[in-house]
């Protein structure tokens, strides 16, 4: 990786957050909601979609590992109160749910 693309990542580190699921509703009905799988490294996955790297992302969604947030996630983490990593790639939100390696 170059370092335009380290600098990139790190940028796009510090605009990462845990936010509630309830504070991501009104963005999820507008459809800008992108689940990622906890597989994946979520700023991989935000650096191409900002570099507009389709093949990658293509595949991703292919294998089921980077999709919209479905109407039962959603329900699932409003029941749960959950809380979500998520980064701002414009004009989409991505999130991934939080677990105890990465909190």
């Amino acid at each position: 990786m170059n370092d335009s693309a380290e600098i990139d990542k790190a940028k796009l580190n510090l605009e990462t957050a845990q936010v509630a699921w309830t504070d991501l509703q009104r963005f999820f009905a507008q459809g800008s909601v992108i689940w990622v799988d906890e597989t994946l490294d979520m700023l991989e996955v935000a650096h191409c979609i900002a570099q507009d790297d389709s093949r990658v992302i293509k595949g991703w969604m292919d294998k089921k590992r980077l999709a919209p947030v479905r109407d039962e996630q959603a329900k699932r983490w409003l029941a749960e109160d959950a809380w979500l990593w998520s980064v701002v790639v414009r004009p989409l939100i991505l999130v991934q749910k939080i677990t105890d390696e990465r909190s």
